[in-house]
This record gives C-alpha cells, structure tokens and sequence, in this order.
C-alpha cells in the first residue's frame, strides 16, 4: 500500500485528470468531466488538513476529500474518493476511509456522512461494508432509500450515516 499524505492546491490538475481517466469505465467523456467540477481547487486549499493522498510507486493511488462539518460540531463529510482502477481491489478505499475516521475521531467528531448516486451499486455496497447506514428518503428503488432531486432536479442521491465509536 502507498503512502498516506494531505493533499496540496498543486495537486489540483493530477486529481482532476485522475476522475476523469478513474471514471471513465462507467461514463462518457462529459459526464467524467462533469464530476471532475465537483473537485475545485477550493476543497486543496481549505479542506486538505482533513483530505487525504494516497500514492506509491506510479503516483497517485487513491484520494479522499472530507471535512469536518462548519454547521454540525458533531459530524464529518467525506465528499469525493477516488481510486485508480488497478487499485480499486486492494484496499485502498478502506485504508483512506479508516484514517478519515481516525481524524474526524480525534476531532470529537461522533459521526461520519457521505452520498452517492442511486446508479453507482458498488459505492453503495462499499458503504454498507464500511458500516454505514443507509438514512430514509423519500422513496425506494430496488430496496435502496432514495433522495430526490438532492443535488437538484434529476440529481437523486443516496445518503449515507456512520457513528464513530
């Protein structure tokens, strides 16, 4: 497994290039693009104490940006991982999920909250595996509670809860 560091604003252009190469097994090119907005550099220069980097031997690995909530003293946000697809079976996710609990425990932090899209499954269950709870919606598909329109119209989402020991 690679080493584990903070991010910095000049790794912007590698993350970005990183979601849209990562994601394109399961998106067209625009819709890779699309996501790779849901990273700017704001997130490197004022989230990165509680972002995480992951790289080894041929770069990047693996990323995680999370924060600690402004609003909810009692809770943390992870809002975009990524893992390099020759990767994606080697724990990597796990590993950056396990030290963002670390970081959000030792700051009193009680639970953990992340999102996803109803069509990405295998998030969902990686969630579910991570022991996150599914929170209600306002309807369900295929057993999977569903927000609607969270992130505007036609932008369902699936939220997840976990509680830090």
């Amino acid at each position: 497994m690679g080493n584990i560091r903070q991010p910095r604003p000049d790794d912007h252009t590698t993350l970005i290039a990183a979601i849209e190469d990562w994601w394109a097994d399961s998106r067209t090119p625009e819709e890779a693009r699309e996501l790779s907005r849901q990273l700017p550099k704001l997130f490197l220069k004022h989230f990165a104490g509680t972002s995480l980097l992951m790289e080894g031997d041929a770069g990047v690995e693996g990323f995680l940006i999370g924060f600690h909530s402004a609003d909810h003293s009692d809770e943390s946000y992870i809002h975009v991982i990524g893992v390099h697809p020759d990767k994606r079976k080697d724990g990597v996710a796990r590993e950056l999920y396990e030290h963002f609990f670390e970081k959000a425990a030792a700051a009193g932090r009680t639970r953990v909250r992340a999102i996803t899209s109803p069509r990405n499954k295998g998030s969902i269950a990686f969630h579910r595996s991570m022991g996150f709870t599914l929170e209600d919606g306002d309807q369900v598909v295929d057993g999977v509670p569903i927000h609607i329109d969270y992130d505007g119209p036609g932008e369902d989402r699936v939220s997840f809860r976990r509680t830090l020991p």
